[in-house]
């Protein structure tokens, strides 16, 4: 007689804002099963430590917990990754205070720097959220294969050896990839009055 595999049934984000809404304890088990190596990944590509990002996806966890309620994200995805992040990155900045560690984010601020740095502070002269406006415009500009390579860089933190592998590309190929979205991100921002 075959044994039978129980499969687990993946609900929708609607879904499981409600369970958080309802202050359901199954919300988080659902975003777990849902997003949790997505998360993982996230905080890994930033800390590379397994036990630091484990626990930044607890925090992450917590942190959702305690927005949803109040706030009723409108994309799931991008609520918890935001979180993710912004935990994760604090981590980084913890342990970097206190030593070197390696991290992919590092490389990718630093890959960034160049295209957003001037005189005049970029933040300064645009509020963060307008620059993000601006930003976003330029992504969703860029063909299917450009948003996931730059997003993967930098949102994701993934080494360009990973984007390519996932890409089936080669990392030249994504290289250069990055580099002409840089360049057109620049001349966006240009174009949109950002003194870069």
């Amino acid at each position: 007689m075959a044994r039978r595999t129980e499969e687990k049934k993946i609900i929708a984000d609607e879904q499981i804002i409600e369970l958080y809404w309802n202050r359901d304890e199954n919300a988080i088990k659902e975003t777990d099963s849902k997003y949790g190596k997505l998360l993982f990944r996230i905080a890994y590509n930033i800390l590379n430590d397994i036990c630091d990002s484990e626990e930044c996806q607890n925090d992450t966890y917590l942190g959702v917990w305690n927005a949803i309620p109040p706030t009723r994200p409108t994309v799931f995805v991008a609520f918890i990754t935001q979180i993710m992040r912004n935990t994760a990155i604090n981590r980084y900045k913890s342990k970097k205070s206190k030593k070197n560690i390696p991290s992919d984010y590092t490389v990718t601020i630093d890959e960034l720097y160049n295209t957003l740095q001037s005189e005049d502070s970029v933040i300064a002269s645009y509020e963060a959220k307008e620059l993000a406006g601006i930003i976003s415009s330029y992504i969703k500009e860029l063909s299917e294969k450009e948003q996931y390579i730059f997003v993967g860089r930098y949102y994701m933190a993934d080494s360009v050896k990973t984007i390519a592998k996932e890409l089936k590309l080669t990392e030249s190929t994504v290289y250069k990839a990055l580099d002409k979205i840089k360049i057109g991100l620049k001349n966006h921002l240009i174009g949109n009055g950002v003194n870069v």
